[in-house]
């Protein structure tokens, strides 16, 4: 008997600086692949489907759970990917917040395929990273597909 399963895992690298490029945080936590994400990746086996282009940052403390389909509370707008990158069965999402973009008690964030709307595939919820207007937050979030 053949026993096959998909594993999807999520690791989110948040580096905050300030206006000098200083780096006031770093830190690495795991996120939730929600439901609408699960069922985006099964229509793209399918469909040719728009892709994750969008990042967004937000203020909300209710943990992630699978039936999220947006943040709790965004702050500002969502941002383009700088880039995406496939190596190794991995996908690598980078983002910058730049100086007052996502300003903030920032405890949240997600990933979109669209600048509004759209579908979430995964959502973190971690400690408060406190982003000034002058700071920059960069992003790399990596999902990666195993079978097990």
């Amino acid at each position: 008997m053949i026993n096959e399963g998909i594993k999807l895992r999520g690791d989110v690298a948040l580096i905050l600086r300030d206006k000098n490029g200083n780096i006031k945080e770093d830190r690495k936590v795991k996120n939730l692949i929600v439901d609408t994400g699960l069922n985006f990746i099964c229509d793209r086996m399918k469909d040719d489907e728009t892709a994750m282009t969008h990042m967004a940052l937000g203020s909300g403390t209710t943990a992630a759970a699978a039936g999220d389909t947006s943040l709790e509370s965004q702050l500002g707008s969502r941002v383009a990917f700088t880039s995406s990158t496939v190596t190794n069965n991995q996908i690598v999402y980078v983002a910058e917040f730049s100086a007052g973009s996502g300003t903030g008690a920032v405890t949240e964030a997600g990933i979109f395929n669209a600048s509004t709307g759209g579908t979430m595939l995964c959502r973190v919820k971690f400690d408060v990273v406190n982003k000034s207007a002058d700071d920059v937050l960069s992003i790399n979030w990596t999902i990666s597909l195993s079978a097990s």
